[in-house]
């Protein structure tokens, strides 16, 4: 019997993120935890409202089967705001049962209360079908260029 799913289109508030960042590190991070100042400046980001977790529940233990991570940035040249999925994750075995699309049906409801009409995420190759699929399309003459520094 496959569980109910519940998305929480809420965001999550600064104190309530314990939980989904905890399921992040785990999946993400193989259970290392971010670094406490790290963890800080997540939190107070999360309060400013430049970034919303959003996470999924399952079952009648509502534990969290997924979590998306949406930040909200200015661009200049388009004179508007957008927003980009910095992390989105579904446990392995929760995998194919809808909840991906859920969380980015949460994901568009929470563009349109911000009055953000433009979504984009950086992505491994082999998650670019998922996307794909839910009408997402690769930007043209745009390319992903990063830069580390030592500190």
């Amino acid at each position: 019997m496959t569980p109910d799913f519940q998305i929480e289109t809420r965001p999550v508030t600064p104190d309530k993120l314990a939980e989904p960042l905890a399921f992040l590190e785990e999946s993400l991070r193989n259970g290392t935890p971010v670094p406490p100042p790290f963890a800080e400046q997540l939190k107070r980001a999360v309060a400013r409202r430049d970034l919303e977790v959003l996470a999924a529940r399952a079952g009648s233990g509502a534990r969290i089967v997924g979590v998306v991570v949406l930040a909200f940035r200015l661009n200049v040249s388009a004179g508007a705001s957008f927003a980009s999925i910095e992390d989105l994750y579904v446990k392995a075995e929760m995998r194919r049962r809808g909840i991906g699309r859920m969380l980015l049906d949460g994901v568009e409801e929470r563009c349109k209360v911000r009055g953000v009409s433009y979504l984009e995420v950086q992505t491994d190759d082999e998650v670019v079908p998922f996307y794909k699929a839910l009408g997402y399309e690769p930007e043209a003459g745009v390319g992903v260029l990063s830069r580390y520094y030592a500190f």
